[in-house]
């Protein structure tokens, strides 16, 4: 079944994510920390809540970017909903990790060499 989310809130509470293996993946996410996730068919980047002030993890995910307006303008029209979600891997997120895959490209050299292409 795919996972859903209800709205009801300017964020996003793992507890109210029906998916268990993706409300795990968000949990593990560390505070800031960003992931691209598509709810009701839109695309938008969410980050993860910085910790509370007592030291424990905040439970949820703030749309970020352009996101922030799509999620607040459903919550406007439609709290309540229940939209199908998952993580989706946009070309930003795969190159910034396909560049830590290799080093040696990341070098001064290189750059002084591939800096104008």
């Amino acid at each position: 079944m795919q996972p859903r989310v209800k709205i009801t809130d300017s964020a996003i509470w793992f507890k109210h994510i029906e998916g268990a293996s993706l409300r795990k993946r968000l949990q593990a996410l560390k505070a800031d920390e960003e992931v691209s996730l598509e709810i009701g068919g839109v695309v938008g980047r969410w980050r993860r809540m910085k910790t509370g002030v007592d030291g424990r993890p905040t439970d949820g995910i703030r749309p970020h970017g352009s996101m922030k307006d799509v999620w607040n303008g459903w919550y406007k029209e439609r709290r309540g909903d229940l939209l199908s979600v998952r993580e989706v891997v946009v070309a930003d997120d795969y190159l910034a990790g396909a560049t830590r895959l290799f080093p040696e490209w990341d070098s001064p050299e290189d750059e002084e060499a591939f800096r104008d292409l």
